[in-house]
């Protein structure tokens, strides 16, 4: 047996995806970084071992342009390329690779870490043991992240914590219980079946579950082609201590799962003969246990009001999603939800602990209020997380603050750290003084200026409510639809979402009544207009009118989507606006005319924010038909010297990716994508000097690193071809010097 010491910058504890993005996150600040992990692989429960879907602020499609940004984001893209279909395997690679790219890392898997030696409210080591290779191995660091889940670094070190859920009076939750007790959710095992091709029988274990003899065959859906996370409602030991009882709630869970199976292929009611079992979990998937105190607790209240904090450091999206603690033998649906109108805040000060000054956490362990936790518990949120823990340590250690004093005295180097980062962040504006693209001005060959989508690929009837997401920049004068009409009249609204994040109408701006004449395909004009204070959405609402079909196309505009009218199921409690609509034309719209609008334009790309947020905030060229390479330059009045150029592509953050078996995206490159694209700089009148020829990228954020500083007074970047959509389109681009 050896035993050894790691001394780094920052040691995190945990290897899931807050981890992951925490180790990750640290080190491109240019910490070093120690990576504990109790288990052979990483990713926690999203690994190969558990098989848990990557669930975020998309919230399955119900929230708009909410895809996560940064090291969260770089996974989902990279992982829809490499594995579109969804292996868990192969996940694991994508995530093994990421923490392997980064040399400030040092990964230690099988490493169970099991004492902390802290004092007056420090942290000054934890020890863990590696399994297989008998190390003792003491990580000693200035900073701890405790990434963990279950929180055992936090609790060891005599962090303030709680589990189970708070009272309705603590906090005026609706959703809290009157009196708190110890029930948390429970954890779950799932199961992967396949064909055979031939008949397979199965005879049950002794301890399988009769499932006839409970409420699971009328309370939860069983069907024979169903795998994995559908069967997230195999649930258990909510009223038990998760940790504590952990071994008797993997009995109890696989012998559900063996119940489940036998009732599958030996009750007589599925077509099964040919299936047998190819995977079963052994590793029960956690959701909920301790949860640290810091100097703010987000609850329910911040969820759905959506507070917009000035330390916010990350977003969610997902529902307050909360389940009965009986789980799956509940006589309860197996879950209930609550949708925010939109994305909300997460801060920095939910980050920390209050009376452990060197202890970060991320993940489902953070300040949070169980209701709150209810949605912060997914694990692509749970990895934004991680990522602002990572920048915020790095940033902290770096400038020698406490994290307390960093969100409340300093966060103006926070905030220039995670623009730099890309994180997910909403409205984080980049105004970091070291970005020279700032002082620049921009031009570009051809801009989208009077967007249209002219050609017909089908119609759809008024049969009820229609409404759409027009970005208004600087104003809205009027535009022109393509309909079929047996003749009568139309009413449109026109709407303000009132945040820039939210996509749903909340205040009436203007409406009209437009006579429409009878015939096929006619050019109608709908007069709404608006110019709000700042540009932004509105959200145009064609009332049903089943005399009238609108004409739809296969492509969309930048930044535009389209909701149908519906009603809510049964379970689910929204907000009066967000239960009645619902996505409709996934990457299509319908045939229109816009007029001017701004909302293009090449200065976009300079400031301002990288991703959607009160407008699609980036620069979209003429179509590739008209303008075949299309470029886009910035200049200086005076040279400027160039270190690193940072250009971020439109990855289309309305497209809901997910790691696992869940939906499949019908390409490996994001279509909106650029491609292949050139980027030179020159200094006055001298020939254009090549920076960097990028050809089959498949990545949003890509740095360009200049072996020697360059003086410029001019950087352009030209497209060749971009991996589907018809215009090019760029984010942002960031310039900064040595």
């Amino acid at each position: 047996m050896q035993q050894l010491e790691v001394r780094t910058d920052l040691t995190v504890v945990g290897g899931g995806l807050a981890g992951i993005c925490a180790a990750i996150g640290a080190a491109r600040q240019g910490s070093t970084v120690a990576l504990v992990q109790n288990r052979p692989v990483l990713g926690g429960n999203s690994s190969s071992e558990v098989r848990v879907w990557v669930c975020g602020a998309t919230a399955h499609g119900t929230q708009s342009f909410a895809r996560e940004t940064g090291i969260m984001g770089e996974l989902f893209v990279e992982n829809q390329y490499r594995n579109p279909l969804g292996n868990p395997y192969y996940w694991d690679l994508v995530l093994l690779e990421a923490v392997r790219a980064e040399p400030l890392i040092s990964l230690y898997l099988n490493t169970d870490v099991r004492t902390v030696e802290a004092g007056d409210g420090v942290i000054q080591s934890v020890t863990g043991w590696q399994m297989g290779s008998e190390k003792e191995i003491r990580f000693v660091s200035p900073v701890f992240a405790d990434c963990s889940g279950d929180g055992l670094v936090g609790v060891l070190a005599g962090a303030d914590y709680r589990t189970g859920r708070e009272p309705r009076s603590l906090y005026g939750e609706s959703w809290a219980p009157e009196i708190p007790d110890g029930n948390t959710l429970g954890s779950t095992i799932l199961f992967y079946t396949k064909d055979a091709g031939e008949p397979v029988r199965f005879v049950p274990p002794s301890f399988a579950r009769d499932i006839t003899e409970t409420a699971i065959p009328a309370r939860r859906i069983i069907r024979s082609d169903l795998n994995g996370c559908a069967y997230w409602w195999i649930e258990w030991g909510g009223e038990l201590d998760v940790v504590d009882d952990n071994e008797r709630i993997r009995d109890e869970l696989q012998g559900v799962v063996y119940g489940i199976w036998d009732y599958i292929k030996n009750s007589g009611q599925f077509d099964a003969d040919t299936l047998t079992l190819e995977w079963i979990g052994s590793v029960p998937g956690k959701r909920e246990y301790r949860r640290f105190l810091g100097d703010h607790v987000l609850t329910q209240h911040d969820v759905l009001e959506q507070t917009l904090f000035d330390d916010r450091v990350a977003f969610g999206g997902w529902s307050i999603d909360l389940h009965p603690p009986g789980g799956v033998y509940a006589a309860e649906r197996g879950s209930k939800h609550w949708h925010p109108d939109g994305n909300y805040h997460i801060p920095l000060r939910s980050l920390y602990s209050r009376n452990v000054q060197n202890l970060w956490m991320a993940g489902r362990n953070i300040s949070a209020s169980h209701v709150a936790f209810g949605t912060t518990r997914v694990m692509a949120t749970c990895a934004v997380l991680g990522e602002a823990v990572g920048i915020g340590a790095a940033v902290a250690l770096r400038n020698g603050l406490t994290p307390r004093e960093l969100a409340r005295d300093r966060f103006d180097l926070m905030r220039q750290a995670l623009t730099r980062s890309d994180a997910s962040v909403l409205g984080l504006v980049d105004n970091d003084p070291a970005n020279l693209a700032l002082t620049a001005s921009v031009t570009a060959s051809s801009t989208l200026t009077r967007p249209a989508v002219e050609v017909s690929s089908g119609t759809l009837p008024l049969t009820t409510d229609i409404a759409m997401v027009v970005p208004i920049d600087p104003s809205l004068d009027g535009f022109e639809l393509l309909v079929d009409s047996s003749g009568g009249t139309l009413t449109v609204e026109l709407h303000d979402p009132v945040k820039p994040q939210n996509y749903l109408p909340a205040a009436l701006v203007d409406s009209c009544t437009v006579e429409v004449p009878a015939g096929e395909k006619r050019w109608i004009h709908v007069p709404l207009s608006w110019r709000p204070e700042q540009p932004g959405n509105g959200i145009v609402v064609l009332r049903q009118t089943p005399a009238i079909s609108v004409h739809t196309a296969a492509t969309a505009l930048p930044g535009m989507i389209y909701f149908a009218h519906r009603e809510p199921a049964p379970d689910e409690q929204w907000t009066e606006q967000f239960r009645a609509w619902k996505h409709i034309l996934p990457r299509a719209g319908l045939c229109l005319r816009l007029g001017e609008t701004s909302a293009y334009s090449p200065s976009k790309v300079l400031g301002g924010y990288a991703r959607p947020y009160g407008g699609p905030n980036l620069w979209s060229s003429e179509d590739l038909a008209w303008d075949p390479e299309p470029w886009i330059e910035l200049s200086w009045s005076n040279p400027v010297s160039l270190s690193q150029v940072t250009v971020i592509l439109d990855d289309d953050v309305q497209e809901d990716l997910i790691n696992l078996h869940h939906h499949r995206t019908p390409f490996e490159a994001i279509p909106t994508l650029v491609s292949d694209y050139t980027l030179e700089a020159r200094n006055g009148d001298t020939p254009w000097h090549p920076i960097a020829t990028i050809t089959a990228n498949h990545q949003r954020t890509r740095h360009h690193h200049l072996p020697t500083p360059f003086e410029a007074t001019h950087l352009r970047l030209t497209t060749q071809s971009t991996n589907g959509t018809p215009r090019a389109h760029i984010t942002a681009i960031r310039t900064y010097g040595s």
